[in-house]
């Protein structure tokens, strides 16, 4: 069973900068699609950024292109969010999600889940 574990999220003021990690165990992801997801309260699950199994193909949800980075170490069963010039709107709890397939921006296409963590960006 692969279980997938967050951390980096936390408290940052507005234009600050978070690096959310997610490792995964159980056994090895290399030939998996990893995405993030937030929630904010109140609202729907959405889609933040994916990667592909290769890394070669990267979706950013327009929000957070120009600001937000996402990338894989296979040797390590992780990927990484980076955040930069965060907003108040980017406030919400991130989960990371792997599936064996191809990429995708639907996340009932993800067959793992973290548990979440909390992002808060004050102004």
């Amino acid at each position: 069973q692969v279980q997938l574990k967050e951390s980096g999220g936390g408290l940052v003021q507005a234009g600050g900068s978070l690096r959310l990690s997610c490792v995964a165990s159980g056994r090895p992801l290399g030939n998996a699609s990893w995405g993030w997801f937030r929630q904010a309260p109140g609202k729907e699950r959405e889609f933040v950024a994916s990667i592909s199994w290769s890394g070669g193909t990267i979706f950013l949800t327009a929000s957070v292109k120009g600001r937000f980075t996402i990338s894989r170490d296979d040797a390590k069963d992780t990927v990484y969010l980076q955040m930069n010039s965060l907003k108040s709107e980017d406030t919400a709890v991130y989960y990371c999600a792997a599936r064996d397939g191809v990429a995708s921006e639907d996340a009932s296409a993800y067959d793992y889940w973290a548990q979440g963590t909390q992002v808060t960006v004050s102004s």
